[in-house]
């Protein structure tokens, strides 16, 4: 058998045989997972442990701009990123409405089913709980009888965002519309939730959060109206 020079074939009984019985990688029974010495595990953890908790703004900051530079990659415009922020934030409000309302006391702990009582829900519990105080107005659209608006005068996600000036359209807070309109549509309530810049001389960083119920919210509410 001819070989490269100055190379000599190993003798067979060196080779290492490929009918080896030992137990491949892929054989081997899966690790479980491990358990802290007390067998709990963050399942097993009270709800209302984490009820008071904060999370310090650094952090928030820094976490919430990387979500930001990565909403931003391969977008075509203002509105591009702000719907990816939306998408963003809807799965959270999807969750935080169970969780809330475990957390209220038994006798409020309802889902609300009509429009004021959820926006009262989103002003009050849902604002405390993501901002550590309430929302500062609800109003009613005078001219669209399906529009609300929540207002915030000084954003949290929004205190540590530098928008460039040819975006200065730009309202990072569409994440936060984003959970109000999980949030709305986890009630049954549909809508479309989205944020704009409503500053003012005394609050130049004021948001308002408008939220524009479907149709046939309206009509539903008007008949429970006239039933009373």
């Amino acid at each position: 058998m001819a070989t490269a020079q100055g190379f000599k074939p190993l003798p067979q009984s060196n080779v290492p045989s490929t009918t080896s019985h030992q137990p491949t990688t892929a054989q081997r029974a899966p690790q479980q997972l491990r358990t802290p010495s007390n067998r709990k595990t963050i399942y097993d953890r009270n709800l209302n442990r984490t009820r008071t908790a904060e999370l310090s703004r650094a952090s928030f900051a820094y976490l919430f701009s990387e979500m930001v530079s990565c909403a931003q990659k391969r977008v075509t415009g203002i509105q591009d990123l702000e719907r990816r922020l939306n998408e963003q934030g809807y799965p959270l409000g999807l969750r935080l409405l169970p969780l809330l309302l475990y957390r209220e006391p038994a006798r409020t702990s309802v889902r609300p089913n009509r429009i004021l009582p959820l926006l009262q829900f989103i002003h009050g519990p849902l604002w405390r709980h993501l901002f550590g105080r309430t929302a500062d107005a609800i109003e009613h659209s005078s001219s669209a009888n399906n529009e609300y608006m929540i207002s915030d005068n000084e954003p949290l996600v929004n205190q540590y965002i530098s928008v460039p000036k040819e975006m200065n359209q730009l309202n990072c807070a569409a994440y936060v519309a984003g959970i109000i309109e999980g949030v709305c549509d986890g009630c049954g309530l549909k809508a479309a939730v989205s944020a704009h810049n409503g500053g003012t001389e005394m609050w130049p960083g004021k948001t308002v959060f408008l939220i524009r119920y479907e149709e046939g919210v309206v009509e539903r509410e008007g008949l429970l109206e006239g039933k009373k």
